[in-house]
């Protein structure tokens, strides 16, 4: 491929190798395509053109963790659920758009699933960010592998495990899709890429976690009152079951001893409590 070089304006050779990560777009890439800084998204266009080196991570302590954690993570995972990781660091084309690939940390070879290894910082953990920030490479993995599932394996700093399932989200990955076509377009022609600034659906997670809310000074406040109105809730609710049967059929409103019912032309009876003053009057 033969294309103008942005900073030169002089044509310039993008050698193929199939194991050259210039020549397709990855899950990691697909992360900065679907996100929101620009100056990566130009860095990663530089770099699949050739213009410049791939970034050295070297001294990014957060990602050399995640890749000497990376064994441990597999193993605890397979360790904590039964099953077997298969296709270790195996690279992946897509079938048709050819310029679409993954290098994946395994499949579960029981389920079909992608499987992601990460490590993460105990303060920056949420589920909900995890899975956020980490979706755009989940769901091109599973497009390129036309797997329906992933799981994200996480290890945190303060040494918790948790894994978070996620179903392919044909919305998404549609979305995925255009944006991923148009930056490899932008590779191809030499135009600028710009951000694709669409929010994207928030796929649906599998709730699987057991968790212990006994810190949480407000699940035991709202848990005392949840306790303390139970009955009193289930006597309300047998009473309001009651007071409808006793409501004649043909009766629009009723009312006594500080209540009043009313039904409704399509039949379904609500209740009000009454002012004192309006309870003490005579029911004429």
């Amino acid at each position: 491929m033969e294309a103008p070089s942005a900073s030169t304006g002089q044509p310039h050779i993008v050698r193929f190798n199939p194991h050259d990560r210039r020549n397709f777009i990855g899950g990691s890439d697909a992360r900065i395509i679907m996100g929101d800084d620009e100056d990566h998204l130009i860095r990663l266009w530089r770099e699949k053109r050739g213009e410049i080196e791939p970034e050295d991570l070297g001294d990014n302590l957060i990602v050399q963790l995640g890749t000497v954690t990376e064994v441990l993570n597999r193993a605890w995972y397979q360790r904590s659920t039964g099953t077997t990781i298969k296709d270790i660091q195996k690279r992946v084309r897509h079938p048709i758009h050819k310029w679409m690939a993954a290098t994946l940390d395994g499949m579960v070879e029981q389920t079909g699933a992608v499987f992601e290894a990460k490590f993460m910082l105990p303060w920056a953990f949420t589920e909900e960010a995890a899975a956020d920030k980490h979706m755009a490479q989940l769901q091109h993995n599973m497009w390129v592998t036309a797997s329906r599932s992933a799981v994200l394996s996480i290890i945190t700093g303060g040494g918790k495990w948790v894994e978070i399932k996620v179903h392919a989200d044909p919305l998404y990955q549609h979305l995925l899709l255009t944006a991923e076509r148009k930056f490899w377009r932008c590779v191809q022609n030499g135009e600028r890429p710009a951000l694709f600034n669409l929010e994207t659906p928030r796929p649906r997670l599998e709730a699987i976690e057991i968790v212990d809310m006994a810190s949480s000074n407000a699940w035991a406040d709202f848990a005392a009152t949840y306790l303390r109105t139970k009955a009193a809730y289930g006597d309300h609710e047998l009473a309001k079951a009651e007071l409808k049967r006793l409501m004649p059929e043909d009766a629009k409103e009723a009312s006594g001893h500080g209540i009043k019912a009313k039904r409704s032309k399509s039949g379904a009876i609500s209740f009000e409590a009454l002012t004192q003053e309006a309870a003490d009057a005579p029911i004429q």
